[in-house]
């Protein structure tokens, strides 16, 4: 493949909103509110807008007649790259809301970098991307403000959330080969310059909440070299059910 870099860094970005967006689905009626429901699904929606996006371009680099659902769905596990943090399971309300916060700041201050990448489509994805994702990552800070600041109950249901995730934000700023080469090029975004704003900006909103900001300094790390979680095998059985029961399935 000519361009194998500039396809392997579109997977790296695309499989995180593909995997959280099937996460996001799962909770489609089963929301603690009606209106809840309605937004955890329709952010589920965005996800998989973008995903599109990024998966046709994606398609077009290979040039081996693959589409993007080809892609999406009929990649075996550890062909997906997507970080660990976005394939863990929606435990309950606090651990969605806490996933999907870690997760929207860092996709917001990423989505902002790579508008200015140099590849038009890149920077044009993103570009339309920001609008929702800013949304989301206003909607999650409000439910970690919202429960973190609330009952005893939904405080330590918060900070146990948190506790439990916060081992899997580190990995949203390791590099990968592909990464390093698109940076070189002025395509990819450094993510490794992100991390201070990052974290700034979680424990900020933690603080807000009444939230304690986790002291641990060990992180998991695999998933964008495919090593994943026991979660994402159950997750794609779910994903690629319908594309492998019936192969080659067209909407």
């Amino acid at each position: 493949m000519k361009n194998e870099n500039l396809y392997k860094y579109i997977l790296g970005i695309a499989d995180n909103s593909l995997i959280l967006g099937q996460r996001l689905g799962e909770l489609t009626g089963h929301g603690p509110s009606l209106e809840t429901d309605i937004a955890c699904t329709n952010m589920s929606l965005d996800l998989f807008g973008q995903v599109r996006s990024y998966y046709q371009y994606a398609a077009k680099i290979a040039g081996d007649n693959r589409t993007e659902d080809d892609i999406a769905m009929l990649r075996k596990e550890r062909e997906y790259v997507n970080v660990l943090l976005v394939e863990q399971p929606n435990t309950n309300f606090a651990y969605t809301m806490a996933r999907q916060f870690l997760f929207d700041v860092y996709h917001l201050l990423f989505l902002q970098e790579l508008q200015k990448s140099k590849d038009l489509t890149l920077s044009a994805i993103a570009n339309k991307s920001i609008k929702e994702v800013s949304y989301h990552l206003r909607f999650s800070s409000d439910w970690i403000k919202r429960l973190g600041d609330g009952t005893e109950v939904s405080h330590q249901k918060m900070q146990d959330a948190i506790d439990g995730l916060w081992t899997y934000t580190d990995e949203l700023f390791h590099q990968t080969e592909a990464d390093i080469a698109m940076v070189s090029e002025v395509i990819g975004v450094d993510v490794t310059k992100l991390k201070e704003a990052y974290y700034n900006k979680v424990n900020a909103v933690l603080e807000e909440s009444t939230l304690q900001i986790p002291e641990s300094k060990w992180f998991q790390k695999g998933g964008k070299k495919g090593i994943h979680t026991e979660h994402l095998g159950y997750l794609l059985s779910d994903l690629q059910y319908m594309q492998r029961a019936y192969p080659n399935m067209e909407w």
